[in-house]
């Protein structure tokens, strides 16, 4: 599994592990989990980071028409998971 670190503005480093990843209407989605063993927190990410940008930018998907649509992606990519 892949790990990568996040950075929040001002905040500590954050390792996350890749579960899977989407694109949808254009925009590029990371399912992420803060365990290694898969068993953790979930996260949904959207990438805002421009084209050019040498660093991938994400922000947690919070709008919940949006995260239901995506969460079901990422269900049916991975069916022995449920998002809840």
């Amino acid at each position: 599994m892949e790990k990568v670190i996040f950075t929040p503005e001002g905040g500590e480093p954050v390792p996350f592990y890749v579960l899977e990843q989407t694109r949808l209407g254009g925009t590029d989605y990371i399912l992420v989990t803060d365990s290694e063993d898969g068993n953790g927190e979930a996260l949904i990410l959207r990438d805002t980071s421009a084209l050019e940008a040498d660093e991938a930018v994400y922000e947690i998907v919070t709008d919940d028409e949006e995260l239901n649509a995506v969460a079901a992606v990422f269900e049916n990519m991975l069916e022995d998971i449920e998002l809840t």
